[in-house]
């Protein structure tokens, strides 16, 4: 990805977030009080590897009880997400309160999927690969691709090829796919199963 377009997708994540915010700001607040009354607490936030590396706090709506260890979703349990989480993942809305990250400049809406600092195999894949170049995103040619954190291998090398190949209209490609409900989100482990 060139420097040219690294600013111009930069300035449509300061755009598209802040526009977001404002106008999703009712369906926001509607989210917020059902999660409040579905586990008393509504915003998750999670620690995870950001540019060049450096830790920030990632913010969604919670989809699983607030007890659920701290894992890849691929490792957590399905028994774990909630009526209200389900139907949020399924709709995407928990990535909602992302819009602030990508705002702030910790993510952009399209790059790869942030993950937790304990996932060292993809960690080493990214690095070796130059990922971590780049912010991490909300959805992107993974995301779009159904190929989530179970596989770190694959998906870094996804994110690879994503980033080189990463131009303005792509962008926007994967954007709208996202919207018209490609992907099928981070998986869970199902109920029971042991790993």
């Amino acid at each position: 990805m060139s420097q040219g377009t690294y600013t111009v997708i930069r300035f449509f994540d300061l755009l598209f977030s802040a526009l977001g915010l404002v106008i999703g700001s009712p369906a926001l607040l509607i989210l917020t009080l059902v999660g409040f009354f579905d586990t008393g607490s509504p915003l998750f936030r999670q620690e995870r590897v950001g540019r060049h590396k450096k830790p920030f706090v990632l913010v969604k709506f919670r989809t699983m009880k607030p007890d659920t260890a701290s894992v890849a979703s691929h490792l957590a349990d399905a028994s774990s997400i909630t009526p209200f989480g389900r139907f949020l993942r399924r709709t995407k809305l928990d990535e909602l309160p992302q819009l602030w990250n990508v705002f702030k400049g910790e993510m952009s809406l399209v790059g790869p999927r942030p993950c937790l600092f304990n996932q060292q195999e993809l960690i080493d894949a990214r690095a070796m690969r130059d990922v971590y170049e780049a912010r991490p995103g909300i959805t992107g040619l993974a995301q779009v691709s159904d190929i989530d954190m179970s596989t770190p291998q694959l998906l870094a090398e996804t994110d690879q090829r994503m980033l080189r190949e990463l131009t303005v209209p792509a962008y926007f490609r994967y954007i709208l796919l996202t919207l018209s409900g490609k992907g099928v989100g981070d998986r869970v482990r199902p109920s029971g199963k042991v790993e």
